[in-house]
Order: structure tokens, then C-alpha cells, then sequence
């Protein structure tokens, strides 16, 4: 089992936006020296749920700071880019660390930012496919090419030229069961983020899981998930900072998203989103925040032991992505979190062995 530091940038206006990225990035030197596996980071525009716009940029940072430590987009956001731009960022960048990235894509699903970024939401599984083929290809073959209804790419070559296979460190995030599908078709991994209940996400995963073997011939990798947690030696300390900063942390996704709104039910390709809207709405805020806190492994270092192991039995990942800093927590008490993860839980999520996928 890997487990990998994930950065957030989460600033609800409690510090400016250079401090937050200054504290931030002191965590991310850490990582390394810690023992993480690898250091991961989100593409996100325009609020203050996540100031990461440019997550390519973000890792080349890491990689000159780092030596081993592999480095994670979860995710880009491909219908907001040119295709072959990507794909040259992410040469570089494999380049410059010497094979080290992890390519972790998605399709986006904030109006703010489609808005933002004057792509129409409907487009946007068109795109993200069309942009996926083509740069997925594009890193084997070392050039790009596509013929599609958005992407028109005329033959052209990828300099610096990849120089190592990213089959095998190729992810997809992915929320609805039909986007599920469409990762499985493509021939790449799953990032999970905990928004639906394990047992659900466990039974989409089979489903994902059948197509990549019909499709491939051969099993779908475990997927990487993701994990908000807070982590410390005192269990009531540990509830007080969970309750309150991974609280505060889910209202900025609430808000983020506007699941308060009713939008996703008329935006083609968005209808399990509208679904999803009108469940958080049912329960309300307060219920919706208590389902994501228990969906989330927090407390002393045996709790989340204990609590990582439960979800592994569940979906059985393969690499584990711990984020300790979101909302306004202070930075120390993110920093201590991460430093008694890194010492006392890590060392045993790490002798987790994936199970025979099934």
C-alpha cells in the first residue's frame, strides 16, 4: 500500500492567499522526509474552496525540491485546457523528475468554473473524452493527433518527447457510474473521493471493474482514494477539530458546487449530480456535513487504523491519499495531525496488501 500527502489550498478568508500557499508548501517539504510515497495536489478556480489553478506548476515545485517521491494531479481538469498543451506540460514535468509524475485527470463539474472559463458544462464529457484518447495516445506514441467533434489536433510531436510508458500511473476521478464506464473503457485507474457511501462506491467499482476486463482483457489496477483526516492522540481533541474544520471544509464544496441549487437537472451529462443535489438538500446541511464526517477516518492513530482498514475491505485501493489541512485549520494543528499520521498510522496502512480483485 502507498499512501501520498494531498494538498488542498482550502482558504475560507482566514489568512491571505501567499500565507496559505507559504504553509502549505512547508507541509509539502515534509512529505518526503516523512515517508510519504508520494506528494498529490487538486485543480480548482475562482472561490475559496480550493486555490490551486494551475496543479502541473504546483508539482514542478515538488519535483525540484524532492529526490524519490512521486507526484499526483488529482486532478486536471481537462475540459478547461488544450489538450496538447497537457500533454506537453505533463512531458516536462515527467522529465524534469525523471518519470516521478502520476497523471490524475477529471471532467470538472462547478459551474463557476466552466463559467469562468467559458466552456458550456453540456460540452463537457465530449471533451473530456476526446481530450483523454488524445493525450493518453499522445504519451505512448509521442506525438498527438484527433479527429473529434471538439478536438481538431492536426499530426504533430510531443518535444520533450516522453521517454517511459505512463500505462500503470494513469488515473481518472469520477463521480457518476456512467463516467465510471467511461474510465474503464479508457483503460485507466479510479480516484475515488469520499462522497457516497463505501458500500455504494464498492458495488460501481465491480461494475467498473467488469468493463475494464471485457474491454482490456486483464484486471483494472486498485484505484487511489482519497481521505479527509484529522489525526490525534487525545479522542475528544480529535472530534473537536474533525467537527469543526472538516465541517467548515464541506460547506465550501456545498458552496463550491451549489448543491443548494437546482442547475445540474437541465446541464446534459450532469444528471446523477442532480440527483446527488437533491439527496443533500433532503437531509439538509447539517445532516449532509454529518455524512461526510462519517464517511471520513478521523481520531487517535489506532482509530484511523482501524477505520482505513474498514474501507480497504470494502473497495480495496491500492494507494491511499491523506489530506490534514482544509478550511481554516491552523497550520500547526495540520502539521501535527500529519506528523503523527506519518509515525504511528502510516507504518501500518502501509503493510495493507490489496486482495485478489474479484
Amino acid at each position: 500500500m502507498k499512501v501520498g500527502l494531498n494538498l488542498v489550498f482550502s482558504n475560507p478568508g482566514h489568512v491571505t492567499d501567499q500565507e496559505l500557499w507559504r504553509e502549505q508548501l512547508a507541509q509539502a517539504d515534509q512529505a518526503e522526509p516523512l515517508g510519504f510515497d508520494s506528494v498529490w495536489g487538486v485543480e480548482h478556480h475562482f472561490t475559496d474552496y480550493i486555490i490551486c489553478p494551475d496543479v502541473l506548476q504546483y508539482l514542478t515545485w515538488i519535483a525540484a525540491r524532492t529526490e524519490e517521491i512521486e507526484l499526483g494531479s488529482q486532478v486536471v481538469v481537462l475540459p478547461w485546457h488544450d489538450p496538447l498543451r497537457v500533454a506537453e506540460q505533463i512531458s516536462l514535468l515527467d522529465t524534469m523528475s525523471n518519470g516521478r509524475y502520476v497523471f490524475g485527470f477529471g471532467r470538472g463539474a462547478a459551474r463557476v468554473e466552466f463559467n469562468g472559463f467559458r466552456v458550456p458544462m453540456e460540452e463537457s464529457r465530449g471533451r473530456f473524452v476526446e481530450s483523454a484518447e488524445m493525450i493518453l495516445a499522445g504519451l505512448e506514441s509521442g506525438y498527438c493527433e484527433y479527429d473529434g467533434e471538439y478536438i481538431k489536433q492536426p499530426r504533430v510531436p510531443i518535444r520533450p518527447a516522453p521517454f517511459k510508458s505512463f500505462k500503470g500511473r494513469t488515473y481518472s476521478a469520477a463521480i457518476s457510474p456512467e463516467s465510471m464506464g467511461i474510465v474503464a473503457r479508457l483503460g485507466v485507474g479510479m480516484l475515488i473521493n469520499p462522497s457516497k457511501p463505501w458500500d455504494l462506491v464498492d458495488r460501481e467499482l465491480a461494475e467498473y471493474r467488469s468493463v475494464y476486463r471485457e474491454t482490456h482483457g486483464r484486471e483494472a489496477p486498485p484505484p487511489v482514494v482519497e481521505i479527509f483526516t484529522v489525526c490525534h492522540s487525545n479522542p475528544e481533541r480529535a472530534e473537536e477539530l474533525a467537527r469543526t474544520y472538516l465541517a467548515r471544509f464541506y460547506n465550501t464544496i456545498l458552496q463550491h458546487y451549489e448543491f443548494a441549487g437546482d442547475h445540474f437537472d437541465t446541464i446534459k451529462g450532469y444528471e446523477f449530480y442532480g440527483k446527488m443535489s437533491k439527496i443533500l438538500q433532503k437531509s439538509g446541511e447539517q445532516g449532509a456535513t454529518d455524512f461526510f464526517l462519517e464517511l471520513q477516518p478521523w481520531g487517535t492513530p489506532d482509530q484511523c487504523i482501524e477505520q482505513i482498514e474498514e474501507i480497504h475491505k470494502k473497495i480495496n485501493f491500492g494507494h491511499l491519499n491523506v489530506t490534514f489541512s482544509f478550511a481554516d485549520m491552523p497550520a500547526a494543528e495540520a502539521t501535527a495531525g500529519m506528523q503523527l499520521f506519518a509515525q504511528e498510522v502510516m507504518p501500518a496502512v502501509k503493510k495493507i496488501e490489496a486482495a485478489a480483485l474479484v
